[in-house]
C-alpha cells in the first residue's frame, strides 16, 4: 500500500496544482462604489512639483509642495447611487523660486508668507466649506460639486461594468478647463493583482490640451482599490507635462514634473 501511495503521489500533486491554477484563473471581482453608510473617511494627499520655464533665453525653476487633508462622509448609500458630504479640512503649501521661499498653512495662519496674503483668499474660502456630491455605483458623477481643489477625483474613479481578473484593463477619459485651456486625460487601468483586501492597478495617462495654453504629457503610477467599497485607498502617480504659455506677446515653454500620493483612511 505504501508503494502505491508513493507511486501516485506525484500525479495527485499535479492534479491539485492544476485545480488550484484553474481556481485562480477564475478568481475575479466586480467593482461597485459602495462606501459604508454613515462612515467618514479621510484623504491625505501630497503633491510635489517642479516647473521649469524658459523666458527670453533664461531658465527659471520653481518647486511647489502641497499637502491636503479632505474628509468625506457616506450620507446615503443605495443600490443605484451614493451621496457624499465632503470638505477640505487643511491645506499646506510651499513655493521656492530664485532663492525665495513662500509658505501657506491653513492650520497655522501665522506661518503664511506676507507676500502670499493677497493670493490665498480662494484657498481660505475653500477650507472647511462643506459640499455634497452624488455618484452612481459606477463612480460617475450624477450631481456636480462646486468645491475648489477637491481630491475626490483621485479617489472615486469610473469603474468598468465587467468582472475583472489579473490582466484586465479599462479606460476612462476626463476633461478639465484650466485657465481657458481644455485639458483632456485618457487613463488606462490594468489589474496586476486581486485579493480580499485590495485590487492593485497600474495607471497610465496621456494628456492633451489646446486653448490659451497648449498642454501635452503623461501620467504613470500605481493604485489600489478596496474591492468591497469600490474606491481608491492609495495611489502614487508621476507626471511629466509640457505646455506653452502666451504672455505679453511671448511664447514661454514650460515643463512640469511631479509626484502625487494619495491615501484614504
Amino acid at each position: 500500500m505504501k508503494k502505491t501511495i508513493r507511486k501516485f503521489a506525484p500525479a495527485m500533486l499535479i492534479l491539485v496544482a492544476l485545480a488550484t491554477l484553474s481556481f485562480m484563473a477564475k478568481n475575479g471581482v466586480t467593482l461597485r462604489l459602495k462606501p459604508q453608510q454613515g462612515k467618514t473617511y479621510t484623504i491625505n494627499a501630497k503633491a510635489n512639483m517642479m516647473m521649469m520655464m524658459e523666458v527670453q533665453g533664461q531658465t527659471m525653476n520653481q518647486t511647489q509642495n502641497m499637502e491636503y487633508r479632505q474628509s468625506f462622509t457616506a450620507k446615503n448609500v443605495t443600490e443605484k447611487d451614493v451621496q457624499l458630504e465632503t470638505k477640505i479640512e487643511a491645506l499646506k503649501m510651499s513655493i521656492s523660486q530664485m532663492g525665495m521661499k513662500l509658505e501657506y498653512d491653513s492650520e497655522h495662519p501665522e506661518k503664511t508668507s506676507p507676500m502670499l496674503a493677497g493670493q490665498t483668499k480662494e484657498m481660505d474660502e475653500a477650507i472647511n466649506k462643506t459640499g455634497t456630491i452624488k455618484y452612481d455605483v459606477m463612480g460617475q458623477v450624477i450631481d456636480s460639486l462646486d468645491l475648489e481643489m477637491s481630491q475626490l477625483g483621485g479617489v472615486i474613479i469610473q469603474l468598468p461594468e465587467e468582472e475583472l481578473s489579473v490582466g484586465s484593463t479599462w479606460s476612462v477619459d476626463k476633461s478639465q478647463n484650466i485657465s481657458g485651456s481644455e485639458m483632456n486625460v485618457h487613463y488606462t487601468y490594468t489589474v496586476t493583482s486581486i485579493s480580499k483586501k485590495s485590487v492593485d492597478l497600474t495607471v497610465a495617462g496621456t494628456v492633451t490640451g489646446k486653448g490659451s495654453e497648449e498642454i501635452n504629457g503623461n501620467y504613470n503610477g500605481t493604485a489600489s482599490i478596496d474591492p468591497q467599497q469600490g474606491f481608491v485607498t492609495k495611489s502614487s502617480l508621476k507626471s511629466n507635462l509640457s505646455m506653452t504659455l502666451s504672455q505679453q506677446g511671448l511664447s514661454i515653454p514650460v515643463t512640469i514634473v511631479g509626484n502625487t500620493t494619495v491615501e484614504v483612511k
